[in-house]
């Protein structure tokens, strides 16, 4: 399969898994506590399921590497050369409490690098995609329309924070070369889709830990739309990393 044809797989499951966990927001559903003491509900099983089985069965020489399966089954198997990369519900504290902010993550990944990612954010509703090389969109009401990160405007940038980890992103420590003019404050992995969008200019993690499901499909977008996202020291953020923890890292848009 082509690289097209990968993107069209994660588009089409990411739908799915949307509307999956749609029926379950409307249902209604428990919150349970993984190991970790982070949430889980039935939404983010069911959303890997169908996730997990549809790239098996279109892909089966891909390896899959997903968050719930992962927390149920210790420690996560060395990196492969080329392996996806599934978050199948970001953004689980923002669904259980009742905010649109959550999104369907799938990213692909080759050599360390995120080489395609779809976001998909079935609360809006709307799906994210990007190539990079070959650029970014957006489909809304089933129309699709190319998005672009932007330079950093003049008055200021527009900083993207993180709802349940404020603490985390250390905007008192972050020197950014154009003062904040705007600060927004949103869940999930969204925050880089509205920088690919040209909505934001920046977000900042650079204290606590991540997982790389969490940030692979985004990068994937917002390098496509001609964002970057970067390590702590400044280099592209790569995956395949000791137990697929991340550390802190910068998401830019368009460089000035």
């Amino acid at each position: 399969m082509t690289h097209e044809d990968l993107l069209e797989l994660a588009v089409r499951l990411a739908r799915e898994a949307g509307a999956a966990i749609e029926a379950v927001r409307r249902a209604g559903f428990a919150v349970e506590r993984k190991g970790d003491a982070s949430p889980v509900t039935a939404a983010d099983h069911l959303s890997e399921g169908i996730i997990i089985e549809g790239l098996r069965a279109a892909a089966p020489e891909i390896p899959i590497i997903a968050e719930e399966a992962m927390a149920a089954g210790g420690e996560p198997p060395p990196p492969p050369p080329r392996f996806w990369l599934v978050d199948p519900l970001d953004g689980t504290k923002e669904f259980a409490a009742g905010l649109p902010e959550y999104c369907v993550c799938i990213a692909l990944v080759e050599e360390g690098y995120a080489t395609l990612g779809v976001l998909g954010a079935p609360a809006e509703p709307a799906i994210y995609a990007g190539l990079p090389g070959h650029g970014a969109w957006v489909e809304r009401d089933g129309v699709r329309r190319p998005i672009a990160a932007r330079r950093p405007p003049p008055q200021g940038l527009t900083l993207m924070a993180s709802r349940s980890h404020r603490k985390d992103t250390g905007e008192a420590g972050f020197q950014p070369p154009i003062p904040v003019a705007e600060t927004l404050v949103m869940g999930s992995a969204l925050k880089y889709a509205r920088i690919a969008e040209g909505l934001a200019d920046v977000s900042p993690r650079l204290d606590g830990r991540t997982m790389e499901w969490d940030t692979a499909a985004a990068q994937a977008v917002l390098e496509a739309a001609g964002g970057r996202m970067f390590d702590a020291a400044g280099a592209r953020l790569r995956y395949g990393k000791p137990g697929y923890r991340n550390e802190g890292f910068i998401a830019w848009g368009r460089e000035g």
